[in-house]
C-alpha cells in the first residue's frame, strides 16, 4: 500500500516512519513543507497528478497555540485551506485521507470525556482552524478518517516532554499549571494506531478519538516526567492554579476512546504507565 505522509519534519511523521519500518507491505513517502506546501492548491494538485497513492496521512499542521492568536491567517492557511486542498485531491484520485486533529476543537466545559458526536466549540484560533480543516475533510472527501488526539509527546522535536527535560537539566525554576486537564499521549502510539487503521482494511470512515487512557494536569505530566528521569538534583518544579496565556485553553479536554478501541480492536495503555515505559526505552540519564 502506497502512503503519502505530510509534515515530514514533525514529531508524528517521524514516529510514523519508525513504526512503518516493521511493515514491508507499506510504502511510505514522507514530504516536508519544502517538498509539498499543502497550502498551495496548484502544487498539491500537481503532486497528486504525478504520484499515485492509496492513502494520505496528514500530519502537517500549524501547532503553535499561542502564536496562532496573532497569526490567524497562517494558522487557517495550513490547518484549514491546506487540509481543503488535500481533501479535494484525495477525493479526485480515490485516496483515503487520514487527517489528524485535536481535542482543542472542544470548549473544555464538559465534565465527562468527549465523544466523537459531542458538539464542538473551540475557544482559540488554533482549535477553530483545526475544526475548519475537519469540516473540509467531511464535506469534500468521502473516504476519510479524522483522528482527534491530545497532548502529543515524543523524543522528537519541541513538545512538552522534551521541553520539560531540557528545563530540568538546566535547573530552571518552573511553575506548571493545574488549570487544564487532558491526557498526555505518546506519538509513537498514535503512529501505530494510524497504520493499524490502514492495515485493518476496516472502512468505517468518520471521526475517531485516540489518546492514551486516564487524565492529568500539565503539572501531573511534568511531575511524572521528572519522576521517571532519574536523579536530576537541580530540578526545581512547582505547581500553580493560574498561568497566564495569550490563548484560552480548554479546562477539561478528555477524549472518549471507546469507538476506536472497539472498531479496530485496540488496547490503550494508561498515560503514566506508557510514559514510564517510553522513558525507560529512550531516556539516557545525563
Amino acid at each position: 500500500m502506497r502512503i503519502l505522509v505530510t509534515g515530514a519534519h514533525g514529531q508524528l511523521a517521524k514516529c510514523i516512519k519508525d513504526a512503518s519500518i516493521k511493515h514491508t507491505s507499506l510504502a511510505c513517502t514522507f514530504v516536508s513543507r519544502e517538498q509539498l506546501d499543502i497550502s498551495n492548491n496548484d502544487a498539491v494538485a500537481l503532486y497528486f497528478r504525478n504520484h499515485s497513492f492509496d492513502y494520505c496521512i496528514n500530519t502537517a499542521a500549524y501547532t503553535n497555540v499561542e502564536k496562532a492568536e496573532s497569526d490567524k491567517e497562517n494558522a487557517y492557511l495550513i490547518n484549514s485551506e491546506g487540509v481543503k486542498n488535500l481533501a479535494i485531491q484525495c477525493e479526485e484520485h480515490n485516496v483515503v485521507l487520514l487527517h489528524v486533529s485535536t481535542d482543542y476543537v472542544f470548549d473544555g466545559t464538559q465534565t465527562v470525556p468527549y465523544k466523537e458526536t459531542d458538539n464542538t466549540g473551540p475557544i482559540n484560533v488554533y482549535g477553530a482552524s483545526k475544526l475548519a480543516g475537519e469540516q473540509h475533510v467531511s464535506a469534500l472527501c468521502q473516504k476519510h478518517f479524522i483522528v482527534r488526539t491530545s497532548w502529543l509527546y515524543s523524543q522528537y522535536g519541541h513538545n512538552f516532554y522534551t521541553s520539560m527535560l531540557s528545563h530540568f537539566k538546566k535547573g530552571t525554576a518552573l511553575k506548571i499549571t493545574t488549570e487544564q486537564t487532558g491526557t498526555p499521549t505518546n506519538a509513537q502510539d498514535l503512529a501505530v494506531v494510524l497504520l493499524t487503521i490502514i492495515l485493518s482494511e476496516v472502512y468505517q470512515y468518520g471521526v475517531y478519538h485516540y489518546s492514551n487512557d486516564g487524565e492529568a494536569t500539565w503539572y501531573d505530566f511534568a511531575s511524572e516526567i521528572l519522576k521517571n528521569a532519574g536523579q536530576i538534583p537541580q530540578a526545581n518544579l512547582g505547581s500553580t492554579n493560574h498561568y497566564s496565556t495569550f490563548a484560552r485553553r480548554p479546562e477539561r479536554s478528555i477524549l472518549n476512546t471507546k469507538k476506536v478501541k472497539e472498531t479496530f480492536s485496540i488496547v490503550i495503555p494508561l498515560w503514566n504507565e506508557r510514559l514510564k515505559g517510553f522513558m525507560e526505552d529512550v531516556y539516557t540519564q545525563p
